[in-house]
């Protein structure tokens, strides 16, 4: 009954922070807009307009709910739902510390492990793209049907190579558990180091997948209004655009424990810490490299500008592949090379 409890409280948690997150990442976008065009951003609801998130919670739920009148009810609805759900169902392989000893029995700080983590968090990304290309349908408008055609091939495009890259990982690891991976990593045994193409590849990807600029087409608002969204208002609106935020913070989260340690740090048996507290450090250092790659996400959208399709269909096809499949050919002679097989 104790390890139940925990881990419900360990599903709230993770609920109420990936909200919290991508909450606060809409405000620390227009910080870091305003920042970077020698602005102020928002600055009039609280200290430095740090309840901004909150008034626009309340905005969006105050706007008229309006629904097309030949637009499929159903289908209309349940687009955002599934955006919002997959977007929420991701987190739970990843482990956000190490583990935590409660009562002489040792709990991981991390929902659960299964030994399929990385084709888990395939499998719900995947689900993803439903939510868009039915919520883009379901609106009976060309516009949204465009963009949803736009999100979905520049999906399905670009899962190919992030999903090459992942094979180049998993030859090295031998192990397609997220957790396993992260404990590989003890100390700076970052497998960043070991793959460099692969997390070149992967993050690249990872852009194209949250539809972040440069790769954010779908919702190119001087072509298509405003994209496969074009006919929400409202929380449904609100559900598309949490979506977008917190598969910004999960795929910064995933890089982190990939290619860069995830709870691991340098030093860390040295430190001689009660395991519990060890813990807790090593979780605080890890939301430290989650928000260093979110900042990096929106440091990118300010500083670049995006793609036309076509070019972003060639770096998919023509540039990422190629180069996802050379990696995998070179990370086969390296581990056939270190297991002797060419003595």
């Amino acid at each position: 009954m104790e390890f139940i409890i925990v881990k419900f409280v360990l599903v709230v948690i993770v609920f109420l922070v990936s909200l919290g997150i991508a909450a606060y990442s809409t405000y620390a976008e227009r910080k870091i807009a305003a920042f970077l065009q020698d602005r102020v951003g928002p600055d009039r609801a609280g200290p430095f307009g740090i309840l901004q998130p909150l008034a626009d919670g309340v905005k969006m739920f105050m706007k008229e709910e309006i629904i097309p009148t030949h637009a499929d009810k159903g289908l209309f609805i349940l687009g955002p739902s599934i955006m919002m759900m997959t977007a929420c169902m991701t987190g739970v392989v990843i482990p956000w510390g190490n583990t935590l000893i409660i009562n002489g029995t040792e709990y991981p700080v991390q929902i659960t492990d299964i030994n399929i983590g990385i084709l888990y968090i395939f499998g719900v990304v995947s689900i993803g793209v439903y939510g868009i290309m039915i919520g883009g349908w379901a609106s009976n408008n060309k516009y949204s049907l465009m963009g949803a055609i736009r999100a979905s091939s520049q999906m399905i495009s670009y899962e190919l190579a992030m999903g090459m890259s992942i094979i180049a990982l998993v030859m090295m690891t031998g192990t397609l558990s997220i957790g396993e991976i992260v404990k590989q990593q003890q100390g700076m045994h970052w497998n960043v180091f070991v793959q460099p193409l692969g997390f070149i590849l992967f993050i690249v990807c990872a852009f194209a997948e949250c539809n972040r600029t440069p790769f954010d087409l779908p919702e190119c608002e001087t072509e298509l209004v405003g994209g496969y969204h074009t006919e929400y208002s409202s929380m449904k609106l609100g559900f598309y655009l949490f979506a977008e935020y917190i598969n910004m913070f999960i795929s910064s989260a995933i890089i982190a424990s990939l290619y860069f340690g995830g709870y691991n740090f340098p030093f860390i048996d040295q430190l001689g810490l009660p395991h519990n507290l060890l813990t807790l450090l090593g979780t605080l250092i890890f939301f430290g490299k989650v928000f260093f790659f979110i900042f990096f996400f929106m440091w990118v959208r300010w500083t670049l500008p995006r793609f036309r399709y076509d070019q972003l269909m060639h770096v998919g096809w023509r540039v990422m592949i190629p180069l996802a499949l050379f990696n995998i050919l070179l990370t086969a002679v390296i581990v056939l090379w270190q297991n002797g097989q060419f003595n």
